[in-house]
């Protein structure tokens, strides 16, 4: 029988041999479809920008484009009701699957989240490539795990790497796909999925520089790695990364919450808001539309670039992203993300030249220093941040001054107590589907209670104690021995018992633990 357990076993068996098979042919399905997707966004943008230019200051012309992104609205709205789980960027909608809370119909999701995703960029809106990639790479995956009759086990292998050639399509950074796959989706790294990973995210990027070439996405014009005498400036760059990007975290969050709290507002209506802001914005700051592209090669091509310019195209562009975002329009966060780290870097290094005696020939090494940094902080994934971006932007001499900003940026953003965006962002759909969420209930305690003489669980085994909720028995010590708790161990007055229970249930959990070990004898006399 196929879902038999020796027949899973004997599977397992030759995992790495079929999932290396497996793995090159969901590269190759997904990679093309992911590379059909960047044509089309491609035109999108092409077609953005003539229609802009043609629009001119027409009155007439400017009114029948509102139209037209009014009708996009109503479009891309009707696609998120016929498939809501192609709302976003889809990296949670897979996480979420990966741990088996959500199961998407991947034959709805591949043409809502292919045509949804186009539309958003066609109107212009401030989102990314990167997360519907993974998702209609994965959603790849899934269909070929079901053309293949493959069990739940295997198809979970397959979803892995359908993400990992759907983010090596879309950049063409096979490494940064792998470790995506395994930092953020799989969060496992055994050698099988290792191996099947590489095989497909290796396949995926064969054919994208095949078809789209073999430039990195990103050109920097980097002279040399930054100086060591510079590195005190790298640490208050992190910092400052942590911080802004624990406040992109919240800010995300927060427009979404304001979304979802407007009642009069349905699934298009949400959507007109952020077409509606690409409309005033093509025609009064055309370079804050899309993923932000553009705004790269304007900060690092060295022309003017005034800090001014700078922070207002940030401000903008960090407001419109949350807004077209928090929408639940078909799109991701990653690439603009990686545009607000580059601003934020292109800022910092402008004022570091004018403050802090840095030579103007590194500003582009803090811009790409800020995007590895901007990216760690939010997502929480470090080693893809770092690999991403020497892969886009084809330049490995920066990998320590990288890895000492996304260290500090990370290490930042985990003290200011920011959940990584996935994660969040995951547990709002659990909530919002009617899943049961984990709370954070705070630190973990440890406790120490001592049994007395004459105490009601002396003598008693562990299985017939009613003890209190939200507790674990970690160890009991006795006569300088540690003992692991079974049901069958029989406790004895003098032993410790050592508790493990959340900050928030430690009080309770004490004052039970109290009343179970004092001298019951005494209790008793008393009375």
């Amino acid at each position: 029988m196929k879902n038999s357990t020796a027949s899973t076993i004997k599977r397992a068996e030759r995992f790495q041999v079929v999932l290396i098979g497996e793995g090159i042919i969901v590269g190759g399905i997904a990679g093309l479809m992911v590379i059909l997707y960047r044509i089309f966004l491609e035109y999108a943008g092409e077609w953005l920008q003539r229609i802009l230019a043609y629009i001119g200051q027409s009155p007439i012309r400017m009114a029948v484009w509102f139209g037209v992104l009014l009708i996009l609205a109503v479009v891309v709205g009707k696609l998120v009701d016929y498939e809501p789980l192609i709302s976003g960027s889809g990296i949670p909608q897979l996480e979420g699957e990966m741990s088996g809370k959500i199961d998407q119909v991947w034959w709805k999701v591949l043409p809502a989240k292919f045509l949804g995703g186009f539309l958003c960029i066609l109107g212009g809106m401030s989102l990314g490539r990167e997360g519907p990639s993974i998702q209609l790479g994965a959603m790849a995956g899934k269909g070929i795990s079901k053309g293949l009759d493959r069990g739940k086990t295997e198809e979970r292998f397959l979803l892995t790497c359908g993400a990992s050639a759907g983010l090596s399509a879309a950049f063409q950074a096979p490494l940064a796909g792998v470790m995506f796959s395994l930092e953020e989706v799989h969060k496992n790294f055994s050698v099988s999925v290792l191996i099947s990973v590489m095989s497909a995210s290796v396949t995926a990027d064969f054919l994208a520089s095949a078809v789209m070439g073999v430039d990195s996405v990103f050109t920097f014009d980097l002279v040399d790695a930054l100086p060591r005498e510079y590195y005190g400036l790298l640490l208050i760059l992190g910092f400052v990364l942590g911080i802004l990007g624990a406040f992109y975290n919240w800010f995300t969050l927060k427009v979404q919450s304001l979304y979802n709290r407007a009642k009069f507002l349905n699934t298009t209506t949400k959507l007109m808001i952020p077409f509606a802001c690409a409309g005033i914005l093509g025609f009064t700051m055309p370079e804050i539309l899309g993923s932000g592209h553009s705004v790269i090669e304007w900060l690092t091509g060295g022309e003017g670039v005034m800090l001014h310019m700078v922070l207002i195209i940030l401000i903008s562009k960090f407001i419109f992203s949350a807004v077209c975002f928090g929408s639940g329009a078909p799109g991701g966060i990653f690439f603009p993300l990686l545009v607000l780290g580059g601003c934020i870097g292109g800022a910092f290094g402008l004022i570091s030249v004018k403050y802090f005696g840095l030579d103007a020939m590194y500003v582009n090494n803090i811009v790409l220093l800020s995007m590895a940094g901007y990216f760690t902080a939010i997502v929480r994934a470090p080693l893809t941040g770092i690999i991403l971006i020497f892969e886009m932007t084809g330049s490995v001499s920066q990998m320590l001054s990288l890895t000492l900003v996304s260290i500090v940026a990370y290490i930042t953003a985990t003290l200011l107590r920011s959940k990584p965006i996935y994660e969040s962002l995951l547990e709002r759909l659990l909530r919002k589907q009617g899943e049961a969420v984990p709370e954070n209930h705070g630190q973990k305690v440890l406790a120490d209670f001592v049994i007395m003489h004459g105490s009601r669980l002396a003598g008693k085994t562990i299985s017939e104690v009613e003890w209190p909720q939200n507790c674990l028995l970690v160890a009991i010590r006795r006569e300088g021995e540690e003992l692991i708790p079974r049901g069958r161990t029989r406790l004895m007055a003098s032993d410790t018992i050592v508790t493990l229970t959340d900050e928030r249930d430690s009080g309770s959990v004490h004052d039970k633990m109290e009343e179970l070990c004092k001298c019951v004898l005494i209790q008793d006399v008393v009375k």
